[in-house]
């Protein structure tokens, strides 16, 4: 029971909470989202009682749940008495910046679905203020990107025996999309075999077997697959010695369905063993 970990993901509507428990999904905790507080005893006695291998699970709660606010503080201290090493990471941002995001995206904020969205922003900072309090960990997000907010994230919660410090980002795209404004390395793999032009490939994407066969099938690709490893493993090391935070790569092709899809699979298959942080992301798989 002691050493199962258990991080609360927590805050303000609107301040990232969603990506937070991506990622720590993505260095190896179970997680569950919105999971309703009075449930979470018994989450955590299933967990340990079916799931002996799981030592880490994380969980976004917050205010969407009706009873949230009534009972965490009791349920947590009851959990914490148990044995349960129980943690409060606490997201938040500017309630301009708040205020931006919710009209960006036009969703609804729960505490202001018939009332001015500011209105429910304030509120709901009055009502968490004391959970805020509670939190071992406080993450402002006002002035940093999914990216950004992801690294640092995994950087507080990731063992650092396991991994070197630098994240590395791996970015599928497509060139008629444009580029990524934030790569620092660019590869451009238009002139490998494309299966748009293959009549019973082009509905699929680079996830697909078949798809991945026929662009890799050729001497032409393992050969550039090659070569761009043996750069970024020359590269990688000294990027992390000059103290990097953040590499981020990006391998484009025409529409960033099929080709960059399957080279940016590869990449982060085989940099996987030169233990950093890899976020890998496909832009445009969805757009061609």
């Amino acid at each position: 029971m002691k050493n199962l970990r258990v991080v609360i993901i927590t805050g303000l509507s609107g301040s990232g909470k969603s990506t937070a428990l991506r990622a720590l999904e993505d260095i190896g905790f179970f997680c569950v989202d919105n999971l309703p507080v009075v449930l979470l005893p018994k989450f955590l006695d299933i967990t340990i009682q079916s799931s002996p291998n799981v030592d880490r699970v994380a969980m976004v709660m917050d205010l969407r749940e009706k009873t949230f606010l009534d009972k965490y503080r009791r349920i947590f201290q009851k959990l914490r008495e148990k044995g349960f090493r129980i943690e409060i990471l606490f997201l938040e941002a500017s309630d301009e910046a708040l205020l931006h995001r919710f009209s960006e995206t036009r969703r609804i904020h729960p505490l202001a679905a018939k009332g001015p969205i500011m209105d429910g922003i304030i509120l709901e900072k009055e009502k968490l203020f004391p959970l805020r309090k509670m939190a071992e960990r406080i993450i402002d997000t006002t002035s940093i990107n999914v990216h950004q907010l992801k690294d640092i994230v995994q950087r507080q919660f990731i063992p650092a025996k396991n991994f070197k410090k630098m994240v590395i980002g791996i970015t599928s795209f497509g060139y008629r999309y444009g580029l990524p404004a934030d790569a620092d390395l660019v590869f451009d793999v238009r002139f490998l075999p494309n299966p748009y032009f293959v009549e019973n490939l082009k509905n699929y994407d680079g996830h697909n077997s078949s798809v991945k066969k026929y662009v890799l099938k050729n001497k032409e690709s393992k050969k550039v697959l090659r070569q761009i490893l043996d750069l970024l493993k020359m590269l990688i090391p000294l990027y992390d010695k000059e103290g990097k935070a953040r590499l981020n790569i990006a391998v484009g092709c025409t529409g960033g369905k099929h080709r960059s899809v399957v080279m940016a699979n590869e990449l982060s298959l085989r940099l996987t063993n030169m233990k950093y942080i890899i976020n890998l992301n496909h832009r445009d798989i969805a757009k061609s």
